[in-house]
């Protein structure tokens, strides 16, 4: 926690505190206890600190939010702050009165509270960092869609190891899948599964962290359940037999007239191994044809360097750019990107028999394809643009080029099943096939 500041606050004072890198207190040097803590999302929340018991040296520190400013002003905020200073001071004890009536809360009031109070930071390979708005929407939904319908009425203090259990076996089987429409071409859909069990386990497992440390319950009982939380990585990835298959599945949506933004995007996953949004949001900023490389500013595990292969500069060199917007994939409306892709990904798949398929499989596909080929594993980790520090580590160190010719070698091999090349022919179409030569030289005209 940063260093807390003191001055009296006011609306003005309250308005131009900034947000930093982790959250911070300032305090109001009028009231004695009264301050304002400031996330690192920039959250402002009124609290006051105090001792228990009438105080004392020797007496416990407590510890109070009052409410979010917004939702209070100022001035409400310290009238609040004074009644209970003074219950204070005559030996009542606010806090430790609101911890004993939260551990009979309800599991739906806990997520409301987690939402407001401790929803803020990531967890996992970005530890510490503020969670993005994107991710804690989908945090707060699962929760939402999962938990409340099967423990919301439950108090916390009944939740242990067996309702846990329970919890992720019903979500398993499906129990809380449901299609809800909302609006007018808006539908809030919710598939069960044991992917979306071992996702949300996490998430409630972090619920019950914010918990422990806010002392509402004693232990988290996501820890003690026999419960696998780890995310099970499918090791699902395309032959190059279902590659070509792939590819020519394409061909139909293309004569139909399907987005041909959508289609480039599908290809570029392909062709690169990058995630889903990293291609269909990607910025023209962020892609270095001299070089042969996506610099993406914002990826999931931060900034990440990857290198581009041949196969996949073509098509995006050959993308016209629409003035007044950064993206490569613009939306057909609006400032953002293009988000189309599902309903011709749905046909494309279908067409080529590989039900289950996702953007994601193609990523694990590029790994597969890599290692298959023998490339080592610290250039297919630079490929993938991987977290895995000891990969990363070696990149460091290492010039471009070798790892750019890897993910040529690799994305030259895709592209080449994609163009409907097999087993028998995948090695003759990579050296003979002419729109590939015509790939790879104007590839490296442009890198010379």
């Amino acid at each position: 926690m940063a260093k807390e500041g003191s001055t009296r606050l006011t609306k003005t004072v309250v308005d131009a505190i900034p947000a930093s890198s982790e959250r911070r207190v300032v305090r109001d040097k009028e009231l004695s206890g009264f301050g304002v803590r400031v996330e690192a999302s920039g959250t402002k929340t009124f609290i006051i600190r105090y001792r228990a018991n009438g105080g004392g040296r020797n007496a416990p520190k407590r510890f109070h939010s009052i409410g979010r400013y917004g939702n209070l002003t100022v001035d409400e905020a310290r009238t609040q702050a004074k009644e209970l200073l003074g219950a204070a001071a005559k030996s009542e004890d606010p806090a430790g009165d609101r911890q004993a009536k939260r551990r009979e809360m309800l599991m739906a009031d806990l997520i409301d509270i987690y939402e407001e109070e401790g929803c803020f930071i990531q967890r996992g390979i970005r530890q510490g960092q503020p969670m993005k708005p994107r991710t804690k929407s989908y945090t707060i939904a699962r929760l939402r869609h999962h938990v409340v319908p099967l423990l919301g009425r439950k108090r916390v203090s009944e939740v242990g190891a067996g309702e846990i259990e329970r919890f992720v076996r019903d979500v398993t089987s499906g129990k809380t899948t449901k299609d809800v429409k909302v609006g007018f071409r808006k539908r809030i859909i919710v598939r069960g599964g044991e992917g979306a069990a071992r996702k949300v386990v996490k998430d409630l497992s972090a619920v019950f962290s914010f918990a422990v440390r806010r002392k509402i319950v004693p232990a988290n009982p996501c820890d003690i359940a026999a419960v696998r939380k780890s995310d099970n990585r499918r090791d699902r990835y395309l032959t190059i037999d279902e590659i070509s298959r792939l590819g020519k599945a394409f061909d139909a949506p293309e004569q139909e007239g399907a987005n041909v933004k959508a289609l480039n995007i599908a290809r570029l996953w392909a062709l690169t191994g990058c995630r889903r949004d990293e291609i269909a949001a990607l910025r023209w900023g962020e892609v270095d044809f001299g070089r042969g490389l996506l610099i993406l500013d914002d990826s999931k595990t931060g900034k990440s360097l990857r290198p581009l292969g041949a196969a996949a500069v073509a098509p995006l060199d050959s993308i016209g750019k629409r003035p007044g917007s950064g993206f490569v994939f613009p939306a057909e409306r609006g400032d953002g990107h293009y988000q189309g892709t599902k309903g011709v990904w749905t046909k494309v798949v279908a067409q080529a028999g590989l039900a289950g398929v996702t953007p994601h499989t193609l990523r694990h596909t590029m790994g597969s394809t890599a290692v298959s080929t023998g490339e080592a594993l610290a250039l297919t980790g630079a490929i993938l643009g991987h977290a895995n520090m000891r990969s990363t580590a070696i990149y460091a160190h290492m010039q471009n080029n070798p790892s750019r010719r890897a993910a040529s070698r690799v994305s030259r091999k895709i592209a080449a099943a994609l163009a409907g090349a097999t087993k028998g022919s995948a090695r003759r179409e990579e050296s003979t096939s002419p729109s590939l030569q015509l790939i790879e030289g104007s590839v490296e005209a442009k890198a010379a």
